[in-house]
């Protein structure tokens, strides 16, 4: 039988997913980013590849849970095959994320910081207001200060862009903190690909276990056996 706290697991893990593809879509700093890259740039692929997974994601491990809980309550095989192939529909998906993350781990982080280099090159070149005030919002947002000089002075980028509270702070390179930030995000999301794949496997045997149950157990007269 499939239990209450293992499908409140599933649709707590579904939540987190869909909760998850909602911030990083929606959150300041992804979408400064997003709304600057141009449209040769990968990033804004990604941002919204991500998001629309994400959510797709969830909906399918939330859907498999419940098919699942109505499969053992009614005890019917055909709910229990449903949950089966939403269980393996999220595995089938669940793989090929793991793979491109562990494959293009510095493909996000790069187009990102090409975002960066092309808005802080154009202020530079005094080419255009509109990608100034651009880059003080990325600035502020990243509590940044553009790109940490060797000789540790400050251009009139910095002058102009950066918060006054974080111009003459010393750490503060905009590309270490957009690594930095990306590096923590990015680990989070694998740890949650990895335990979904676990958990998405671990759906699939119960169901594989459950529909072969109820099938056998009906020739045996067992039937109403079977509790949520």
């Amino acid at each position: 039988c499939k239990s209450l706290p293992e499908t409140l697991l599933f649709q707590l893990l579904g939540l987190s997913i869909a909760t998850l593809s909602t911030v990083t879509h929606y959150g300041l700093r992804f979408t400064l980013i997003s709304n600057v890259s141009l449209d040769s740039n990968a990033y804004k692929v990604i941002h919204h590849t991500a998001f629309y997974f994400g959510i797709c994601l969830s909906m399918t491990l939330i859907l498999a849970a419940l098919l699942s809980s109505a499969a053992t309550v009614r005890e019917s095989q055909c709910l229990t095959a449903m949950g089966f192939f939403c269980f393996a529909l999220a595995f089938c998906g669940l793989i090929p994320a793991a793979c491109w993350r562990y494959t293009h781990s510095t493909e996000v982080e790069d187009s990102m910081m090409d975002v960066y280099d092309f808005v802080y090159e154009e202020v530079r070149r005094n080419t255009s207001s509109f990608r100034r005030h651009e880059l003080t919002a990325i600035h502020e947002a990243f509590l940044c200060c553009g790109k940490q000089s060797p000789f540790g002075d400050t251009t009139n980028v910095e002058n102009e862009t950066c918060p006054p509270d974080q111009l003459h702070n010393e750490g503060q390179d905009c590309l270490r903190e957009i690594q930095d930030f990306l590096k923590k995000q990015m680990d989070f999301v694998f740890s949650l690909l990895g335990i979904s794949i676990g958990f998405t496997v671990y759906g699939m045997i119960l169901t594989s276990f459950l529909w072969f149950s109820i099938h056998f157990s009906s020739n045996l007269y067992r039937k109403g056996k079977y509790i949520l």
